[in-house]
């Protein structure tokens, strides 16, 4: 292989096809605290159709109640995208999911030996029982099949792959591979995902938790390694510290992997600002690809390199994602910077000025820690004129 044939040039002769599956509704309603309203639900279930995802877990019909008749409005909207609700593998649930009139269920149980001791208290035998009875009735009845091997990154790789295979003979049409408590790292990640690819022959869909902040890194790695599903949440809602980012994976996928999926990108900052009220999660301002703070430069050389050319401190244009770029002026601005910000305001300083300016500009930064707002600014400047006797 040529020392600059990259991995994303192998990926992209591929030609490979990665659909995302968002769970903001099912998990990430899952996050501790977290309740979203039936009309948050069906808000949200419109912007994941907008956004382009090809299908959204919306739910658990066994739940009943307002779960079943929520889920029922989403398959009623008439979206693009699939809809998708999760079961165990016990067919009374996949029953309630039919009622729904839903066209895909996730069907799921554990595969690991720790969870089939100690949570399920049954055999190795039995789960592959258990899962292969609940495929084939959903099979029967026509539905598009997910089988999730819950703590599937714990589990005996050998297991996991007869698991795969059987799932597959009774007409599973894809294994989500679920690292259930977030352990995984990328290397690992990629190693198991080829193997059950290569051995098995069946579509995978990563499903990958937060809690060692690789949530995203290792769906990539999957995706890597030949999954072509990929399961997310907005703002990486979910259990513990979450799942993978919808935004950080589509936008990972399109500049790191060249996997450009069409997504309406340009509504992310949107979307995330609506499912952060809806769940009362604060969205950081150093939150990946949407945080405010992701196109907000204060230092003196960032900022001068921005104003040159945005591409030598921005991976990609702010608009691209429903943002807009700041400059921030602060304790680490520069005369570039504080130029720039009096153009805005339709004045123009000179150089002598700008560095008179830029001095009482740190002072106050540092007195009140933090940048200084417009009209701070300005009144600086005009306090400078003055003492100038202008």
């Amino acid at each position: 292989m040529p020392t600059n044939y990259s991995g994303r040039d192998w990926f992209m002769e591929k030609g490979a096809k990665v659909s995302i599956v968002d769970t903001t509704l099912r998990d990430g309603e899952q996050t501790a605290g977290v309740v979203f309203s039936n009309a948050e639900k069906i808000s949200i279930a419109q912007y994941l159709d907008e956004m382009g995802v090809d299908q959204i877990e919306a739910g658990i019909p066994v739940m009943g109640g307002d779960e079943k008749k929520c889920i029922r409005e989403i398959v009623g909207m008439g979206l693009k995208a699939s809809i998708m609700a999760w079961n165990r593998a016990v067919i009374n649930d996949i029953k309630e999911s039919i009622e729904c009139g839903v066209d895909a269920v996730a069907i799921s149980i554990s595969t690991s030996d720790i969870h089939i001791e100690h949570k399920l208290q049954t055999t190795r035998q039995d789960v592959l029982n258990r899962m292969s009875d609940a495929v084939k009735f959903a099979k029967d009845k026509g539905l598009y099949i997910s089988v999730n091997a819950e703590d599937a990154s714990r589990s005996d790789l050998g297991y996991l792959i007869e698991f795969a295979t059987m799932a597959k003979e009774y007409g599973a049409d894809r294994l989500r591979f679920c690292d259930t408590v977030g352990i995984l790292d990328p290397l690992t990640t990629h190693r198991k995902i080829k193997k059950l690819v290569e051995t098995v022959g069946i579509d995978v869909e990563m499903h990958t938790h937060n809690d060692f902040g690789l949530a995203t890194a290792n769906s990539l790695a999957g995706v890597y390694a030949g999954a072509r599903y990929v399961g997310v949440t907005i703002n990486g809602l979910g259990e513990r510290a979450g799942n993978a980012s919808l935004q950080e994976v589509v936008m990972g996928l399109k500049h790191l992997m060249g996997v450009d999926l069409n997504f309406r990108t340009e509504i992310f900052r949107e979307v995330a600002e609506y499912v952060s009220t809806a769940s009362g999660r604060t969205l950081s301002p150093a939150h990946p690809i949407v945080g405010l703070n992701i196109f907000a430069h204060e230092s003196g050389i960032h900022g001068d390199g921005v104003l040159k050319n945005p591409l030598n401190y921005e991976a990609f244009s702010p608009q691209e994602v429903g943002l807009e770029r700041q400059i921030v002026i602060g304790k680490h601005s520069g005369t570039a910077a504080l130029k720039s910000k009096f153009v805005e305001y339709e004045m123009e300083l000179n150089d002598k000025d700008a560095q008179g300016l830029l001095a009482l500009v740190r002072a106050a930064a540092i007195e009140l820690k933090r940048p200084l707002f417009d009209k701070e600014l300005v009144s600086l400047y005009e306090q400078q004129m003055t003492g100038r006797g202008k």
